[in-house]
């Protein structure tokens, strides 16, 4: 309201300068310029500013502070932009949702703007750069508004090696030491040179010459980068440790014998695969809970049937790898995911471990 009021002011100012200066340009014509123009420009600066006896210095002066409140109040366009979404925001090539996609924006991540066009607007963030549909975006006050709200400020380590005090001093205690490029959120920034940051749930206090800080949203993903997390994810899922089951070793040498039948001959990951395969079905409501029970379940693992499985088992002469591969499926852990079955590779769809397709 101050500012409002001291502008409104200063319009005023000059607008009665304006009109006083007229009216001496009229009175000096009709009456002769020496007989009015000093006594005018006295009473103008009387009136406006009893420092100032030039008109013309009075309107200049007036003029430029009228600018430079209008400049004051003028603020840049935020080239800020955040998705309005609640789940994902497809990402264009060109600014039509016919386009490719170029990439996904998340709910709460943000970027930058580079272009904007008939509802469209051309945005950056991270590596994804593409074109967005202005219906699901927020701009300058709201996109500002949610980046404050989801954003956190981050201290990235400048140095080869930092300590992480316990308290704001050289001489304090330290929790650790974090490496370059590492990253950790800042809690807090004092004037004393030392920034709070985060460390493994405690307070830690670092100098703020060895850090980088900046203030980051979550960014999109390029298509590229979406299949390589989703092919990882899946490589993730494939490796998955269900927990240990509780046998006798009578019954591991059973498994790794019947490995051994099945894939004596593969490489240690396909033995594993097939000793995952059996544990998957012991987990399961479909089939035995046990794994003498899995094995021998009717109509299931020819060797069994054929008493291959007992031959290798009363033998003892079992490969110390299938051995390693039963111990390590029992223990819980599948290279195949929750798959149940598998076979010879004749081209069927699934996961293909040297010559078997699981599914």
């Amino acid at each position: 309201m101050a500012k409002g009021r001291k502008l409104l002011m200063s319009a005023a100012s000059l607008i009665l300068c304006i009109i006083l200066c007229m009216n001496a340009d009229v009175a000096a014509e009709a009456a002769g310029r020496n007989a009015y123009l000093e006594p005018l420009s006295s009473g103008v600066s009387a009136i406006l500013d009893p420092g100032v006896t030039d008109c013309s210095e009075l309107l200049q002066a007036t003029a430029q502070e009228l600018n430079l409140e209008l400049n004051a109040e003028k603020k840049e366009p935020s080239t800020l932009v955040m998705a309005n979404v609640t789940k994902v925001l497809n990402v264009r090539t060109e600014p039509s949702t016919e386009a490719e996609k170029a990439g996904k924006l998340y709910k709460d991540c943000g970027g930058t703007i580079l272009e904007r066009k008939d509802g469209w607007t051309k945005i950056q963030s991270g590596d994804l750069i593409g074109w967005a549909s202005d219906e699901y975006l927020l701009f300058e006050d709201e996109a500002e508004s949610l980046a404050a709200d989801v954003g956190i400020t981050i201290a990235k380590v400048n140095t080869k090696m930092l300590n992480v005090r316990m308290e704001p001093s050289t001489e304090a205690g330290i929790y650790g030491r974090i490496p370059l490029n590492y990253e950790t959120e800042v809690l807090s920034v004092g004037e004393d040179g030392w920034v709070c940051v985060d460390y493994e749930g405690a307070d830690g206090y670092v100098l703020s010459e060895y850090i980088d800080i900046q203030f980051k949203i979550d960014a999109g993903e390029t298509m590229e980068a979406i299949k390589e997390r989703e092919a990882a994810e899946q490589e993730a899922k494939r490796h998955k440790n269900y927990g240990a089951y509780t046998t006798d070793a009578d019954t591991t040498l059973l498994l790794a014998a019947l490995i051994q039948c099945e894939a004596g001959g593969e490489p240690y990951e396909g033995q594993l695969a097939v000793g995952a395969v059996v544990m998957n079905r012991v987990r399961s409501s479909a089939y035995p809970d046990t794994i003498h029970g899995v094995i021998y379940a009717s109509g299931q693992f020819t060797p069994a049937q054929s008493g291959k499985v007992n031959r290798v088992y009363e033998s003892g002469n079992i490969k110390s790898s299938c051995i390693q591969a039963a111990q390590e499926a029992i223990a819980g852990t599948s290279n195949v995911g929750d798959l149940t079955h598998f076979r010879r590779n004749n081209g069927r769809q699934g996961l293909v471990i040297g010559n078997h397709v699981f599914y």
